[in-house]
């Protein structure tokens, strides 16, 4: 009992301010900003939250929304902290065990057959006369019902699309503890389990880099919000640029008036820099408000604007607008946002014809200058474990992106929307985001009208809440989902009053589907050449040296391109049993590790598959994930303008697995991330060359390119290439003068011919250097070659393709019992006993 009276003193705290209202109530977390205002924000996040499990349809049954307030019933359900989720609460409270680690996510199955009840006690202690209050729920996954003080507000169904009821007239105010108590009351339903019922509406949970466990909670915050009886509902800066380099803000503003009369108001708004000094602009006008949702629009013109750059192209200014809403001299609702002053625009990419090869335009314009995109699909959240996620975590890992020389992260339609803070970090470091908008990773959604009405709303909801951010820059409807729809018309014009919707709320380009160049996309009306999927190397191993498959990708934009790798040992240790690391166990298939592919890709790259050692092994996949990216970068730069952006697939993983990341799920960075770094340098010397193995009599030949995504021209260079052997002893060095490298442009600028194979055992090095007109080093990159037969190794590459798809078509490509003789009864071997331990075979021998 005494712990529960120290419970109730520490939330029973008053928060006394100055301001135009008579006093407020009790507001820990308030925050309070542009001198005397009347919105007080009351954040009811934090391990204060409660939790208990319920057979599905018992809760209400049972009389939990009718628990008493000031009981203390819930005290001994199991904490729980908002924002997270359900199965992190869990594993913190000893439930079950960690879902990452091992297999134990099959043991965790059992969690999404119930709902689940939240429960939050807190204390008002003053009044809230002509105050409005809301509970705000920012993000519920999937579905819930809310109660507060036994009173039912309602429920709501989507992932994505924020919530909120009006509760003042169900709080209970007192100054005394018992009387002063509220109980908020959430009760999660099992989440779906068909995704294709809820597309858009809720993040895909299956696919190759993920098991079947499908994430729920409360997974953003929770706040109480009072403001006066007038309030804003949204507020948009949308910014226009003008020929005279002037600019233009457009305050589109929806206020809600929940009286019964039409009020006079008055609406003061200030403008300045927000990472910049500059005077202030101050606006003050008045509107009719009636009751009801109003819009009200005002313009504020700026002659000398400061605008938002991607990092690579100049500076990401931002602006911050405040907005007191006041009647009279009342301050009835205040509004703070951040944004930047930045046009979009695209054109139709060079090489490709119009309504022929392509149906959209993929080069991106901002304000008026070419952004070739240099991105990698996010793979986030990064963890799909929300729970586990940190905010420190999102500035850590979007600043190494910006470190890899990325400009740009995709987020693509496997992966939902992300939170407020990644898209105020991408404003603040210049990094631009490329946007599915809601995740559509399936073709078969509904075909009712009102369903897809729930889409669309959901889609515009999301758009809403982060058109003001300057870094999104580009939107998609869908991702691979005509792929795999059953009506490829259908699923077209879906996707078009999709993009008629978004762009009704934010004037961005869009783009239906990603790539639009399948079979059923061509059925659909698309053209052949819209964009690529880069996956055809990892999906069909085998059939090609991964540098004959790359000359064969001619797509004006690759918004994926994926190769796979195995975390560092380090991290394989806080994920895989210590009896499971090396061989391989049965852990590494469940967590993705496709144990055959990972052998060709590194016999592609070394021309030995590297099973010696777990280390060797590791190390080997990550330099391999690291080549193939290095070299496809530099391939598809080459092509620059026609080509105008890359994405790789991933950058992140949003839990620990031997797939597509190379920043791992403990935010540890591999091998392969510097191959990235390298390839993404905006001003890139690079070789172009026909093929990676070379016999000792052959002169080495190539070419000499460089590629500069700079608006800056770099004068009286030269280039350095440098010739090593496998033990770094140099066989010949030549310095080329190339005079003049023009700003944004590609172009080939020498001819390289060597005659230094014969000196060479395994492994030939090539070091290239540009300098300046000072000597400066302005770009450094390497490779490293093979000595050996192209034809000979397509033909080795072809059988190993040849053994692992009779493999696949026996077992299926998401089995990894395929790789373990032991599971699937192959050379006689049958797993019998609990005390056996499976090993994949062809490794470690």
């Amino acid at each position: 009992m005494t712990h529960y009276f120290n419970r109730i003193k520490e939330q029973f705290i008053v928060v006394v301010f100055l301001c135009a209202f008579s006093s407020l109530f009790s507001q820990p977390n308030t925050m309070i900003s542009h001198n005397a205002n009347s919105q007080l924000v009351r954040d009811l996040g934090g391990v204060k939250w409660t939790m208990k499990m319920m057979l599905p349809g018992e809760g209400v049954k049972m009389g939990l929304p009718k628990l008493p307030p000031e009981d203390i019933e819930t005290l001994v359900w199991n904490y729980a902290k908002v924002p997270g989720d359900v199965y992190t609460d869990l594993w913190k409270a000893g439930v079950i065990e960690d879902p990452y680690f091992g297999r134990n996510s099959v043991k965790a199955q059992w969690v999404q057959q119930y709902e689940w009840w939240y429960s939050h006690q807190f204390h008002i202690s003053e009044a809230v006369n002509d105050k409005v209050v809301k509970i705000l729920f920012e993000g519920v996954d999937y579905a819930c019902d809310v109660w507060l003080n036994g009173h039912f507000l309602g429920r709501h169904e989507g992932a994505f699309s924020g919530f909120s009821f009006d509760v003042t007239k169900y709080l209970r105010i007192s100054n005394k503890r018992l009387e002063s108590t509220n109980m908020l009351m959430i009760k999660l339903d099992p989440p779906p389990r068909v995704n294709a019922l809820v597309a858009g509406k809720k993040t895909p949970w299956f696919g190759d880099y993920w098991r079947d466990l499908v994430p729920f909670g409360i997974f953003r915050t929770v706040k109480m919000v009072t403001t006066g009886n007038v309030l804003f509902e949204d507020v948009y800066a949308n910014t226009s640029i003008n020929k005279n380099n002037s600019a233009e803000v457009n305050l589109e503003i929806t206020v809600e008036n929940t009286q019964t009369e039409t009020k006079k108001m008055n609406f003061i708004a200030t403008l300045e820099g927000s990472n910049f000094s500059s005077d202030i602009e101050t606006v003050e006008f008045s509107a009719d408000v009636k009751p009801g949702i109003n819009k009200i629009e005002h313009n504020i013109h700026l002659e000398h604007p400061k605008l938002w750059w991607p990092w690579d192209m100049g500076k990401p200014n931002l602006y911050k607008a405040r907005i007191s809403l006041k009647e009279g001299n009342i301050n009835q609702d205040f509004k703070e946002l951040t944004f930047g002053i930045r046009e979009v625009t695209s054109k139709w990419n060079p090489g490709f014809k119009k309504n022929i090869d392509v149906s959209f335009p993929r080069s991106t314009y901002i304000n008026g200058k070419f952004h070739f995109i240099r991105s990698a699909c996010w793979g986030g959240p990064p963890d799909i474990f929300t729970g586990r996620t940190s905010i420190a975590e999102y500035k850590k890992l979007i600043q190494l992106a910006k470190d890899a020389n990325m400009n740009n992260i995709r987020i693509f339609g496997w992966h939902p929307p992300e939170i407020p803070e990644f898209y105020q970090y991408c404003d603040e470091m210049g990094i631009t985001v490329w946007q599915d908008i809601i995740p559509l990773g399936t073709g078969n959604i509904p075909d009712k009208e009102e369903e897809l009405a729930e889409i669309f709303n959901e889609g515009v909801k999301v758009i809403k809440e982060r058109r003001n951010h300057p870094s999104l820059i580009m939107m998609e409807g869908g991702e691979e989902m005509l792929l795999r729809t059953r009506d490829a018309n259908f699923g077209r014009a879906f996707l078009e009053r999709l993009g008629d919707s978004l762009q009704a709320y934010a004037n961005l380009p869009y783009v239906p589907d990603s790539p639009l160049t399948c079979e059923v996309s061509r059925e659909a009306g698309f053209k052949p050449k819209e964009a690529v999927h880069a996956l055809r190397y990892f999906y069909d191993m085998g059939s090609f040296l991964h540098e004959d498959w790359l000359k064969t990708l001619k797509f004006p934009i690759v918004p994926e391109f994926a190769i796979t790798s195995v975390p560092s040992v380090e991290s394989l240790r806080k994920f895989i049993p210590k009896d499971e690391i090396w061989p391989p166990g049965l852990s590494w298939g469940h967590h993705w590790a496709d144990l055959e592919r990972l052998k060709m890709q590194n016999w592609d790259v070394f021309g030995e598959e590297k099973t010696g050692s777990l280390e060797e092994f590791v190390n080997a996949s990550q330099d391999t994930q690291g080549v193939i990216f290095q070299n496809g970068i530099e391939y598809f730069r080459r092509q620059k303008p026609n080509l105008s952006g890359i994405a790789l697939c991933h950058f992140i993983t949003y839990w620990p697995d031997m797939k597509w990341g190379i920043v791992d799920n403990y935010q540890e960075t591999k091998r392969s991330y510097e191959f990235v770094k390298k390839a993404y340098q905006p001003l890139l010397i690079n070789l172009s060359f026909e093929k990676r193995r070379w016999s000792k009599q052959e002169h080495f030949k190539g070419g000499l390119w460089i590629v500069n995504d700079l608006f800056e021209d770099f004068t009286r260079c030269k280039a350095t290439v440098v010739f090593k052997n496998e033990n770094g002893k140099e066989l010949m060095s030549k310095t080329f003068d190339i005079g003049n490298v023009k700003g944004n442009s590609a172009k080939k600028f020498e001819d390289i011919s060597a005659d230094v194979l014969s000196n060479i055992e395994k492994q030939l090095f090539v070091e290239l250097k540009l300098t300046d007109a000072s000597g400066q080093v302005i770009s450094y990159n390497n490779y490293f070659f093979l000595i050996g037969n192209q034809d000979a190794a397509t033909k080795e590459f072809n059988a190993m393709r040849d053994k692992r798809r009779i493999l696949e078509s026996e077992y299926g490509y998401g089995n990894y019992y395929r790789f373990f003789d032991a599971m699937t009864g192959d050379e006689g071997k049958v797993y019998q006993s609990g005390i056996e331990m499976p090993r994949a075979r062809g490794y470690g021998e």
